[in-house]
């Protein structure tokens, strides 16, 4: 279902430009209409899940659809991606995301934000992935720290159907302390607000655009609500001067960007649902869930330089509803795109085929679960890496668990997808008076965010904020006592706002990996019971 808005009460983005009146988009009778496209936060789906849903096959077939309609319509096309390609599927992390950068291109993909997922890897991989786009990867708020200049491509300029779009990229300045600090060291994430007004004043002062977008990796925060989170839209667009953006294609939050006719946003988006997008200072702001599950659909008439949305829509891609049918109508997959994709689907399933073990219980790996409370899937992580270093208590950030592994059969895919970033473990030797000051630190980290600690082997209260009771296998801390902590790699660096460690006598990093540590304990250790974890 589309979200139309009637004529009498359509909202209109006038320019309001400072630079003089020759420079500005053509104020003719002209109408003319841009159909936006976009999708966000992919995650490695180059592939469709098991029941069938989403995929870039599908996807293509349905943005070909939609470009044949709007270009049989007049209207100018520009499909767009919030970022966040990398991690999620074995399958596309193995091949550091090689089939889902080249599905992109033969999708006709015209830009997308650099998201901080893109720095999973080091930077080399994503020199590597640039290669592979024939469209440009954007941000302009990430820096070089030794020289101030940008890292990467800051915006580009395109034409399409004779319409001039401008489209600036921008990465959550949370990447510096959410991505792994051993990859981002020599970049600086800036403020985007001042960047993105002074480039879009460059831009129209030099290319005279007809349409200004920033497409962004940094999250939708209603009411500017973003808690422990870096800044993000909503904060981008009340702190730009009015007619620096038209619109904001985002990302990061992974969700549907809908408000209701209350102007509060609506969290019970279900397929077929009309959604109208946000709208701050005048700027529209839009994102489309996640992993290509619905490519959102904008519509917008350009006529004496306003900007004004006609209608928007987000439409799934093979979604199916609670019973197991398919929410909307079945969408084919485009064949040769199917057919270039199979080769990297079957490289990905040799590679992590067969089973390691299994449990007898669901083990919950969700974001609801992970990072708000503690959870057996969280106790087996962390007791493997214990087992493989000799610790006596762990600790890792719940954003590190990424996804849940069902009752039954456990694959080296199900620990992967738990596990895809290769975080080498490590450990530390330290007396009990400094693992408390460290502890102090890291137990105060709130719920919903990634950094909130999943432990094992050690216990304690926080009481009106100050750390009480704390015991190590059933015994109370004594100061001077040496004790041993499992740690991940990236946590170690300073992942996730947590303390360094890297450089503090007593740490030693391995070279095992978080998911062959946590094959192995499986290995050892099946059938996994949750209620002994």
């Amino acid at each position: 279902m589309r979200f139309i808005i009637p004529s009498l009460l359509a909202l209109s983005l006038t320019a309001c430009y400072s630079t003089q009146q020759s420079t500005n988009p053509s104020t003719d009778n002209t109408i003319r209409y841009l159909t936006v496209l976009h999708t966000n936060d992919h995650h490695g789906r180059f592939w469709h899940n098991e029941d069938g849903e989403y995929g870039m096959a599908a996807r293509k077939t349905l943005l070909d659809q939609l470009r044949a309609k709007a270009h049989a319509q007049g209207h100018s096309v520009v499909l767009l991606s919030g970022g966040d390609i990398n991690t999620g599927v074995p399958e596309s992390d193995l091949q550091h995301a090689e089939p889902d950068f080249k599905g992109m291109s033969r999708l006709g993909y015209d830009a997308m934000a650099i998201g901080n997922h893109e720095f999973d890897n080091p930077l080399d991989v994503l020199d590597k992935q640039i290669a592979w786009a024939n469209f440009p990867l954007l941000s302009a708020n990430i820096l070089h720290k030794h020289n101030g200049e940008h890292a990467y491509q800051p915006y580009t300029v395109i034409e399409k159907q004779g319409l001039k779009i401008a489209i600036i990229g921008l990465t959550t300045v949370d990447t510096v302390k959410i991505a792994n600090p051993e990859f981002v060291g020599g970049l600086d994430f800036v403020d985007p607000a001042p960047i993105t007004a002074q480039l879009s004043e460059q831009i129209k002062s030099q290319y005279n655009p007809d349409v200004t977008i920033a497409v962004t990796h940094m999250g939708h925060y209603h009411d500017a609500s973003f808690g422990i989170n870096a800044p993000g839209d909503v904060t981008l667009a009340r702190n730009v001067p009015e007619g620096t953006l038209d619109m904001i294609i985002g990302g990061h939050s992974q969700e549907p960007v809908c408000i209701d006719e209350n102007g509060t946003e609506d969290n019970n988006f279900v397929p077929g649902k009309a959604c109208k997008p946000d709208q701050q200072n005048g700027i529209w702001i839009m994102q489309a869930h996640e992993w290509g599950k619905y490519v959102g659909k904008a519509v917008f008439k350009i006529s004496d330089g306003k900007k004004t949305l006609q209608s928007y829509e987000l439409l799934p891609v093979n979604l199916k509803n609670a019973q197991g049918q398919w929410a909307t109508k079945y969408i084919e997959h485009d064949p040769e795109l199917k057919a270039f994709l199979a080769p990297f689907q079957k490289t990905g399933e040799s590679k992590i085929s067969g089973a390691v073990g299994e449990v007898d219980a669901f083990l919950d790996g969700r974001r609801s679960t992970v990072r708000f409370k503690q959870s057996p899937l969280g106790d087996l992580v962390i007791k493997a890496q214990m087992a493989a270093v000799g610790a006596d208590f762990g600790f890792i950030s719940g954003g590190g668990i990424r996804a849940s592994i069902k009752a039954g059969e456990i694959s080296y895919k199900d620990i992967l997808t738990v596990h895809p970033f290769g975080n080498r473990i490590a450990y530390i030797d330290w007396r009990g008076e400094q693992l408390l000051d460290y502890l102090s630190v890291v137990s105060r980290f709130p719920p919903d965010s990634g950094a909130y600690l999943q432990y094992h082997g050690i216990e304690f209260d926080l009481l009106n904020g100050e750390l009480a009771n704390v015991k190590i296998q059933g015994q109370r801390v004594e100061p001077d006592k040496t004790y041993r902590m499992s740690i991940n790699s990236y946590n170690a660096a300073g992942g996730d706002g947590y303390p360094v460690l890297t450089d503090q006598p007593g740490f030693t990093a391995t070279d095992s990996t978080d998911a062959q540590v946590l094959k192995d304990y499986i290995e050892r250790h099946t059938p996994i019971k949750r209620s002994s974890l």
